[in-house]
């Protein structure tokens, strides 16, 4: 039954409210007892007939009370619910619920849920199977039928997942899995993103025998994502692409962060009218811009809103040398023309002032470059060459052209990667018996091998290279004779390649090719962590393993148990095995993006379904019953209808009354609200919601950490709470529970020793409830244990530009009772409470611990601690400990320690063990009892 919005789960039960007029005329022959008064001297009027009087109705408002009360309880027992929900009649024998988990359904991923369980539910009320696929999940997923708990618990496990939908495979499943449930009802959420292959998946899915179709889509796909980024000469260009049904204007931020998360630069955004492309600009100096880890754009929350970056977005410097411009009226004649068209668009040239090489070489290595390329450059002054050497040996990468120059020079074994034979050979000429050479396939080894051999390219003259055991391992490009075209050596942590034929096209045709910008390219990457990382890896194949991963919400997490290597050998497509993020070590990642560079945004059509089909969209479920509040106001009431009744007769007007009559008329209230209550009422002895989880909290000594809602944070400090837990347990008599997260607006806190507390600049602010609960805490003997994690920003203690943790974490003390502050002194229990420390280090080193000050406490030399020290209610540091306890589940640690330090990690997890037994122990060290022994430890 519905009307208006309200509806009633068993409506013949408002017959009752016909009943009223009766109840009425009831109460109205039943008024009140009358108040009695006792008059001792007046005993003789006791032996007069007595008659008996009572009012002849009751008061008005008593009735109006009554009244009201009973229909209150005909309308609870009615079970009414405020704005309900049309309930969806499940037809046939099975529902099957195909939905999009896909990064485009992240956003608004709950609604999504709380859909499908509307749905569910209402399966469940017509007791027929259910078939639940997700679209993003791998091809071995178990679709079911499930029964409908079972098919709840499935969909509420699910989670959105950073990669594109697969329907046509999982709809071929959920088609095969109808077979066997003809007529069907199929509910199909969709993320309002089209596919490549929507038509044939579609058309497979409305193959099988249903009764009538669900077509569940976002009202218009207003998705905005990043597709390309472009490291310009001048600026940096951001591209993004939208949904084609935002057809209005609209801006947002782009901005551009830093290996450790710091915001260095943005931009805006604007798509005009009917755009369905947009991009913006970040003029920054080149070395900010070389900075640069991470695009992501502000206010959107999944994985294409996030695009990270590798040494190939980053420019690099590019040295160009040669000893003969040649005629500047003809420019193709240059020996670094074809050069600087090849290297310009990716790096920035820079040439010295200076022609004289033992000025143009230092003035060329002060600007750092990441590469020097010299076009027929011959002998080198010594100076010029030593320097030279020394920067190759430290990374640099050198790329010689031949010429007459080169060939005239001789062997220098350090600056060329093979010996030359002395001259050159000329291929086609008139005293040649030869014909000019064309390019064979590049080696499977090289840099090159991805490439395929330009055909149109001969080779007229070159240098030719004297045969070694290691001329194969140093060829990286050959012609079709054997002879090397490019060779290549290592030097250090550097490399020295040589191309042996001249830059311009007067040896070979090759400047003039597009293979010869690819080729250029491909070199100048080599002198980058990425370069060494792709010829380095572990097998042969190249396959890098994952470092961080993108989520469905957009933000940088460590790598989750289904990622696997990157094949670098060709363009990899984003997967579950493969999920967009970096690839590769903290030496050098690859980045592996959710989008290509000409991704577009296309709207998922309503397809022609052959049975009927209803629309409907995705919302939460805002039924509200309100039998239980009803019944709360009957019970108010009818607590007021008996202290009225006691008013009435005289029970309340302080005078003593016989004890039958309020006994009576208390027994009678507690009879009335027993009878109401009845059917739900809860014992005395039944538990109360929350004592499990205080029976588990109290049960063992746990750690808890301050859940901030940033998940990246959140897994580094529940990991980081782990891995103490368990050094704890090894290395003394404490065996901690479990890690505990709690929310400081709503969680009990008074059960743990020590809250550790991760401060992040984009975790909302604490409300002042939360506020003013870790306030208490602290007053009453907790210690929460602040961590802002910027060591290498600002520290705690600065007093110019801080972090924005630091800022953060400053403006949440502002709202707490703190006393006064000092790094741990040398003389505190924290040094000594466990292990003896001098400092207390954590994934950082560096930043101090603070403390409550010991303000009373003067230092004593015949006692190792002060005696003043007391259990500080709170602790800051900036060095990150729960990045240094962070293990995985095979206990390894997750983040390397800076700088990278195996015992920075030992001395970290003591660092915590001290602090865990200063927590529970307090300043028992300042016994004397303790003091020979620790004089002892101490060598004194």
């Amino acid at each position: 039954m519905n009307f208006l919005p309200l509806s009633f789960g068993a409506p013949m039960v408002l017959w009752g409210l016909l009943a009223l007029p009766v109840i009425w005329w009831l109460l109205r022959l039943t008024p009140p007892r009358p108040q009695t008064e006792t008059f001792p001297p007046l005993r003789i009027l006791a032996r007069v007939l007595r008659k008996e009087e009572t009012p002849h109705k009751s008061p008005w408002w008593l009735t109006l009370l009554r009244l009201l009360l009973a229909a209150l309880v005909i309308l609870a027992l009615a079970d009414p619910v405020f704005n309900p929900r049309e309930k969806i009649a499940v037809e046939g024998r099975a529902l099957a619920v195909v939905m999009d988990n896909g990064w485009a359904a992240a956003p608004d991923w709950e609604r999504r849920v709380a859909t499908a369980e509307r749905l569910i539910a209402d399966a469940q009320e017509s007791d027929v199977p259910v078939v639940l696929a997700l679209t993003a999940e791998k091809a071995a997923q178990d679709i079911g039928p499930f029964n409908a708990d079972t098919a709840l618990e499935r969909l509420n496990a699910a989670e959105p997942r950073p990669v594109p939908t697969d329907r046509l495979s999982v709809y071929a499943r959920v088609a095969d899995a109808l077979q066997d449930l003809p007529g069907a009802t199929l509910a199909v959420l969709a993320d309002g993103l089209a596919g490549d292959e929507d038509e044939a998946a579609f058309e497979t899915l409305f193959a099988a025998q249903l009764s009538h179709v669900l077509w569940i889509a976002p009202q218009g796909s207003s998705t905005i994502a990043l597709t390309d980024t472009a490291n310009e000469p001048e600026r940096f260009v951001v591209r993004a692409v939208r949904g084609p049904d935002a057809t209005a204007p609209t801006q947002l931020i782009a901005y551009a962060s830093d290996e450790k998360g710091r915001r260095i630069a943005e931009t805006t955004i604007a798509f005009g009218p009917g755009a369905a492309e947009a991009e913006g600009e970040m003029r920054v100096p080149f070395e900010l811009r070389n900075d640069f880890a991470t695009v992501a754009l502000e206010g959107e929350n999944h994985a294409g809103a996030l695009r990270v970056m590798d040494e190939n977005a980053r420019r690099r410097r590019i040295g160009l040398l040669s000893q003969d411009e040649g005629d500047q009226a003809q420019p193709l004649l240059s020996p670094l023309y074809y050069i600087r068209r090849a290297l310009s668009p990716f790096a920035d040239l820079i040439e010295p002032s200076s022609p004289a090489l033992n000025e143009a070489i230092p003035e060329l290595l002060e600007q750092r470059p990441a590469a020097i390329v010299m076009a027929d450059v011959g002998t080198l002054p010594d100076s010029a060459r030593q320097s030279l050497i020394e920067w190759m040996e430290a990374g640099g990468t050198l790329i010689r052209f031949a010429g007459p120059r080169v060939a005239a020079a001789g062997n220098d074994e350090t600056l060329l990667p093979v010996r030359l034979r002395l001259g050159e050979r000329s291929l086609g000429g008139a005293l040649s018996w030869e014909e000019p050479q064309p390019v064979t396939e590049f080696p499977a080894g090289g840099p090159f091998s991805d490439l395929t051999p330009p055909r149109d390219v001969t080779v007229n003259r070159q240098l030719l290279a004297e045969p070694s055991p290691d001329i194969v391992e140093r060829t990286w490009a050959s012609l079709a004779d054997g002879t090397p075209l490019v060779t290549g050596a290592p030097r250090g942590d550097g490399r020295v390649i040589l191309f042996h034929v001249t830059p311009e096209a007067t040896w070979s045709s090759l400047p003039i090719s597009g293979s010869f910008v690819e080729m250029l390219r491909r070199i100048v990457q080599l002198s980058r962590n990425q370069g060494s990382l792709t010829l380095e890896s572990e097998d042969g194949a190249g396959r890098l393993a994952p470092y961080r991963m993108i989520s469905a919400s957009g933000a940088l997490v460590p790598p989750g148990p289904e990622a696997e290597p990157l094949a670098t050998g060709q363009t990899p497509r984003v997967s579950l095995e493969n999920p967009p993020g970096l690839y590769g070590s903290e030496e050098g990642v690859i980045a592996h993006n959710l989008l290509p560079a000409d991704a577009a945004l296309q709207g998922l059509a309503h397809p022609q379904a052959p049975v009927a089909t209803q629309t409907l969209r995705y919302a939460f479920d805002t039924s509200r019953p309100l039998k239980g509040p009803l019944m709360a106001t009957a019970l108010a009431l009818l607590a007021l209808d008996t202290l009225a009744v006691l008013w009435l007769g005289g029970m309340l007007s302080g005078r003593r009354r016989r004890p039958g009559a309020a006994t009576a008329a208390i027994a009678a209230c507690a009879m009335g609200l027993a009878l109401v209550a009845a059917p739900d009422a809860a014992r005395a002895d039944d538990p109360r919601p929350g004592d499990a989880d205080a029976i588990a909290a109290i049960s063992a000594t746990r750690i808890a950490y301050v859940v901030t809602g940033v998940s990246a944070v959140d897994a580094v400090s529940r990991a980081g709470i782990a891995g103490l837990s368990r050094f704890l347990a090894d290395k003394t008599a404490l065996e901690p529970g479990e890690p505990a997260a709690v929310d400081p607006a709503t969680d009990e806190l008074s059960f743990y020793p020590l809250i550790y507390w991760p401060i992040s600049a984009d975790a909302p602010m604490p409300s002042e409830d939360a506020i003013a609960r870790i306030d208490a805490y602290m007053q009453e003997g907790g210690t929460v244990l602040f961590d802002t994690r910027d060591q290498y920003s600002s520290g705690f203690g600065s007093t110019g530009t801080v972090s924005p943790e630091t800022q953060r974490l400053r403006d949440i003390l502002s709202g707490l009772n703190i006393p006064p502050l000092e790094p741990v002194p040398d003389d505190h229990v924290l040094t000594k409470a466990f292990y003896i420390l001098a400092e207390f280090p954590g994934r950082y080193r560096g930043s101090q611990l603070w403390v409550e000050a010991s303000l009373n406490a003067p230092t004593r030399t015949d006692r190792p601690v002060r005696t003043g020290d007391g259990v500080s209610p709170i602790m800051i540091t900036g060095n990150d400990l729960a990045g240094a306890w962070a293990i995985d589940e095979q206990g390894q640690p997750l983040l390397p320690t800076v700088p990278s330090d195996p015992m920075q990690r030992v001395y970290a997890l003591r660092a915590g063990v001290n602090i865990m037994m200063y927590m529970l122990t307090g300043n028992y060290k300042s016994d004397q009892v303790h003091v020979p022994v620790l004089l002892e430890r101490l060598g004194q």
